[in-house]
């Protein structure tokens, strides 16, 4: 079975990695992705300072540190996965590219940062149910 795992660095996606984790020991190794994506910087204020490439290393560098807990917990149980930074619309983005890497299944926390985790489901995941022909495991 091959996984995605959405991270954008908070305590849900690594509830959501640790979860899949459970679930999966004691059978045939999975295979994981990870996928963290970047919003578009659109924003006029900052292309007007940064250069195309100035952004896109940024956001690489960003998603690179929201992957890095994801990665330590991967790291430390040995199990092989891939890591990727995207950008554009998140919840399209991560539908589209379980399809593109032949994932089975979409495991992702209900919430990302700086959401109101206990009155709402957050919106990208709700997003992510509707767009992913994918089965999608939402974990609190």
């Amino acid at each position: 079975m091959r996984f995605l795992v959405p991270c954008d660095g908070s305590e849900h996606s690594l509830r959501a990695l640790r979860h899949l984790l459970r679930l999966a020991a004691g059978h045939p190794a999975p295979e994981l992705r990870l996928l963290n994506v970047r919003d578009p910087a659109d924003a006029w204020e900052v292309r007007s300072f940064l250069n195309p490439k100035e952004i896109a290393d940024i956001q690489q560098q960003e998603g690179e540190a929201d992957l890095r807990g994801a990665r330590d917990l991967l790291e430390a149980t040995g199990i092989a996965y891939t890591a990727q930074v995207a950008c554009g619309p998140i919840a399209e983005t991560i539908a589209e590219f379980s399809i593109q890497q032949g994932c089975d299944h979409i495991v992702m926390g209900t919430h990302g940062r700086g959401t109101l985790a206990s009155l709402f489901l957050g919106s990208v995941a709700s997003a992510v149910v509707h767009l992913s022909p994918l089965p999608v495991t939402l974990v609190k």
